[in-house]
């Protein structure tokens, strides 16, 4: 242990070969993970993790409470293409959950039939794993094939998730879903109207029915990156015997005042757009600030050295067009006020990190300006059980859809057990 390094907790570098000190709570892993894959209740394993029996009673689901679950299925073993049109082979499914009656959320508000779409895919008999991204992200996370077009559609995490990649779909199997609040199948804010707060701890309640109604026990890892990382965690504190380990790549236990700063200023051109009446522009410049966060100063002074051009209405700067582009390209496929609600999600966010005891592998980024590393080694040594992995990467929070080679040897220990 170097001095003052808090205890429980191991910095690792880039290369993620355990260390000696790491080797016995490695072994407490790959044994949860071979229990998640042989489906043995994962709560017995979580004792051998010295989590206490009373935080366990606290948190443990009540199957027998939960509501009835109906859902709308695409897909399965013997499907050839969902009604969608995306190419369903023997182990991807696809559907939305309805669930009945009022669901109450974390912050006080209510909702009425709240629908949860999903995607489950890889080999019916892989341990299960859940990949959750960004607020832009949604449940597709691979890249797929569309029957009757010779083309291929990719995912959100198409670079990482996939047959061979750094979350294996032939070794393991993914599970994600669209936010509430956001612009998927999930429920979310329509047309301007109102919609309550949403919190990360909610989304961990939904993915908690989402298990219960795909009859999942547990699963083996959740690994999540920015807003994913913060539900990853919510859903570790709050039902620790329904997974084995969590992967958090980018996200901490709170917002860092600067990222909720940035995040509030564009939360207020989203609504100077919304009551001027030109919504999509006010995403469209939204998006385009937040871009200037989510990447690094270093690559931003590598890719744009240009000269600026000189048009009617002044002139534009290379990095300037870049970034309209891409708010431009963003605001025509995310709603304003999904926007809205899932960026104020992220800056609600606070988790209490001494209550979660699943083991945590946490991943932070160098360069990242909106998770400084500084905040997620502070998570670490309040987490009971944690490793961090320290990478570097001119991508900054963006490196999670990029690096998959720095990712890769680190997400290995997901699949050590499969066959």
């Amino acid at each position: 242990m170097k001095p003052g390094q808090p205890p429980g907790l191991t910095i690792l570098g880039k290369v993620p070969t355990p260390r000696s000190a790491d080797v016995g709570a490695a072994s407490d892993e790959r044994s949860m993970r071979r229990a998640c894959a042989m489906g043995i209740d994962v709560a017995a394993a979580t004792r051998s993790l010295s989590r206490s029996a009373r935080c366990l009673r606290e948190h443990r689901v009540s199957i027998s409470n939960v509501s009835i679950l109906v859902s709308r299925v695409t897909g399965g073993a013997a499907s050839v293409a969902s009604a969608d049109g995306v190419t369903a082979g023997a182990d991807k499914r696809e559907g939305v959950l309805e669930i009945p009656g009022r669901v109450t959320l974390h912050h006080g508000g209510t909702l009425e039939g709240v629908r949860v779409g999903w995607q489950l895919t890889g080999p019916v008999t892989a341990p299960v794993v859940v990949a959750l991204g960004g607020i832009s992200a949604n449940r597709r996370v691979e890249a797929v094939e569309r029957s009757g077009a010779e083309r291929t559609e990719a995912g959100w995490w198409s670079e990482v998730v996939g047959p061979g990649l750094a979350l294996p779909t032939d070794q393991l199997r993914v599970l994600s879903f669209d936010y509430l609040g956001g612009s998927g199948e999930t429920s979310g804010p329509r047309e301007g109207g109102a919609f309550p707060a949403v919190s990360s701890y909610d989304q961990a309640e939904l993915l908690r029915r989402l298990l219960d109604h795909l009859g999942i026990r547990a699963l083996c890892a959740i690994v999540g990156a920015s807003y994913g990382g913060m539900v990853a965690l919510a859903f570790g504190e709050r039902y620790p015997d329904r997974v084995a380990q969590l992967v958090v790549i980018s996200a901490a236990d709170r917002s860092h005042p600067m990222s909720t700063a940035w995040r509030s200023v564009q939360r207020r051109i989203v609504r100077f757009g919304l009551d001027a009446g030109q919504a999509e522009r006010g995403l469209e410049l939204a998006r385009a600030l937040a871009m200037s966060t989510y990447r690094s100063p270093e690559e931003f002074a590598a890719r744009f050295t240009g000269s600026p051009k000189n048009t009617p209405q002044g002139f534009i700067f290379p990095v300037e067009e870049y970034l309209l582009a891409r708010g431009r390209d963003y605001a025509q496929r995310y709603q304003p006020d999904a926007f809205l609600t899932l960026s104020e999600s992220i800056d609600l966010h606070r988790i209490d990190a001494s209550r979660v005891f699943v083991p945590v592998t946490a991943i932070a980024v160098r360069e990242d300006q909106l998770v400084p590393v500084a905040d997620m080694r502070a998570m670490c040594a309040r987490l009971p059980q944690a490793r961090l992995h320290e990478i570097s990467s001119v991508y900054g929070h963006d490196a999670f859809l990029k690096e998959a080679g720095q990712l890769k040897p680190i997400f290995a220990s997901l699949t050590e057990s499969t066959p």
